[in-house]
């Protein structure tokens, strides 16, 4: 269990890294939504007496894309997999987080074990976001999702000796608390609403456990389990056309209320940048910091001053938006058409590495910089 917590936060850079994306200074980055459907090639998920839950949600996956694009044609949709393809978790989240996605949603089809005697009957629909198994179904839900990761080939070094079939490799999702946390919860109500009141599923609930896939996105991150293909009844709706039509209109409804919401939230692209050598990348931290002040460097005025910078924008972002509120000693400046905020302001760069440590996990994207008079020094 040791060697697996040493190595969490060599998995986090990797995964951060794969998030960086440069985008043009010229325009606004669209919205984005990176659509996945589970399993695929090999993995077929769930199985039921007509059908699969690979093919299903591939089958619904495509058709919240093309909802999606005929109503909001300047929104950007990209599917993890358009066809058979088996692709692993991290190639999932590698692909969210090098489209700058601001919303991702993992498809998927529940089922229980053949011992159960509910096998049959039991059927309702629910939506994770990412977080502690508060209950044993909700481990065993994620032990399931997770345990993909064993058809590939020496998986135990690819995860980092992480194990989906023992619980205490989850204490990784105990020790990581996620920033998108809030808008998760959000859109997992949205479309769970819809999904009772449009697709007629029964309710499951909203829950949180612990899924690889949604830990690695650095967005808001939504697993839906549409329904139980085990149950006769609930497969026969999944396999007809109506039934993925109404599933796919209920996801598109959720999606139209969030995207109405959360189309402005980012004032312009948020813009990661690569980690000078020398700093510090990772994700801990919380959000509870007394609101912030915006402030001028401390240090005397000729003197080269360290700073944490957290995030970058084409446009000014207010002194109280969420993005900031609550960090510490935050200014900006102004670098080409880019408004570069950052926090804190330090005489070393040790002292910045250690601001930083608490920063990292609600920017991830985070790194010290070096300013001297208010302008960035290389």
């Amino acid at each position: 269990m040791t060697g697996f917590i040493r190595h969490i936060v060599t998995v986090s850079i990797l995964f951060l890294l794969s998030a960086l994306t440069f985008v043009n200074a010229q325009e606004l980055a669209p919205f984005v939504v990176v659509i996945d459907p589970g399993h695929g090639g090999k993995d077929s998920g769930c199985s039921g007496q007509l059908t699969n839950e690979k093919t299903i949600v591939l089958d619904v996956s495509k058709r919240l894309q093309k909802l999606i694009s005929e109503n909001f044609p300047e929104v950007k949709t990209v599917m993890t997999r358009a066809d058979n393809s088996y692709l692993t978790l991290q190639e999932r989240a590698a692909i969210a987080n090098k489209a700058n996605g601001n919303l991702f949603i993992s498809i998927h089809v529940n089922s229980v074990d053949k011992k159960n005697k509910n096998r049959t009957t039991i059927h309702g629909a629910s939506v994770y976001a990412l977080g502690l198994h508060r209950s044993e179904s909700n481990l065993s839900v994620a032990m399931r999702e997770n345990s993909v990761m064993e058809l590939e080939e020496d998986y135990t070094q690819a995860y980092q000796g992480f194990d989906p079939k023992s619980s205490e490799s989850y204490i990784i999702f105990e020790l990581s608390q996620n920033n998108h946390l809030n808008k998760s919860i959000e859109i997992a109500n949205t479309i769970q609403h819809e999904l009772i009141t449009t697709a007629g599923r029964a309710d499951k609930q909203v829950r949180q456990a612990g899924f690889w896939v949604l830990w690695a996105t650095s967005m808001p991150s939504v697993l839906v389990e549409l329904d139980f293909i085990c149950n006769p009844d609930s497969e026969r709706f999944m396999h007809s056309d109506n039934g993925k039509d109404k599933f796919a209109q209920a996801l598109f409804n959720a999606f139209s209320t969030y995207y109405g919401k959360h189309k402005n939230d980012t004032h312009g692209p948020r813009v990661g940048k690569e980690i000078p050598k020398g700093t510090i990348a990772g994700n801990t931290s919380s959000d509870t910091t007394p609101e912030s002040k915006v402030s001028k460097p401390k240090a005397q005025k000729s003197d080269i001053t360290y700073h944490v910078q957290i995030l970058s924008a084409l446009k000014k972002i207010p002194k109280n938006d969420h993005e900031i509120k609550g960090v510490p000693d935050v200014d900006f400046f102004k670098d080409g058409k880019y408004y570069k905020y950052y926090s804190g302001s330090f005489s070393s760069a040790n002292e910045a590495k250690q601001h930083l440590g608490k920063l990292k996990k609600r920017f991830p994207k985070a790194f010290v910089i070096k300013l001297k008079d208010g302008k960035p020094v290389k």
